[in-house]
């Protein structure tokens, strides 16, 4: 049984547009214009910290975050990727990944600082279906072949 709980934003609602799941976790892409590909990795059940989750779930997790991040890196070719999992905000686990690019409107910084300039260089667009396909195939292959 899933835990839930009331007036959590990523219990009650998707937290992006949803490009993969399993029974632990989904991958869903943040609408920014300024970072596309910009990903969530959302931990299904209430929790609010890594430690809350068995050896076993952190390393599925984390599994997930990585073929999150390699397919990124494929798709996009982005100077950078930054990993973040905050939850000050919103405090239910989840894992930020995101494509970051020497001349986007924040870099160096963080995507949270104030801008370094008005706005990021155009990118191409990757549809959900070819990055779940990539997030699919990283998964298989860090599974020997299967998911």
């Amino acid at each position: 049984m899933t835990h839930r709980v009331e007036g959590c934003e990523l219990c009650e609602q998707t937290g992006g547009t949803p490009v993969w799941q399993d029974g632990a976790c989904r991958v869903v892409r943040v609408d920014d214009a300024d970072y596309p590909g910009f990903c969530r990795v959302i931990w299904h059940d209430h929790v609010a910290e890594m430690s809350d989750l068995t050896g076993t779930e952190q390393r599925h997790l984390m599994g997930v975050v990585n073929a999150v991040e390699a397919s990124l890196r494929k798709l996009y070719r982005p100077d950078k990727i930054n990993l973040a999992s905050l939850g000050n905000v919103v405090p239910h686990l989840h894992w930020h990944i995101i494509p970051r690019w020497r001349d986007d409107r924040h870099f160096p910084k963080p995507v949270w600082a104030v801008p370094e300039r008005d706005k990021s260089a155009p990118r191409p667009a990757v549809p959900d279906q070819t990055l779940r396909d990539a997030i699919v195939q990283v998964l298989a292959e860090a599974q020997g072949g299967g998911v």
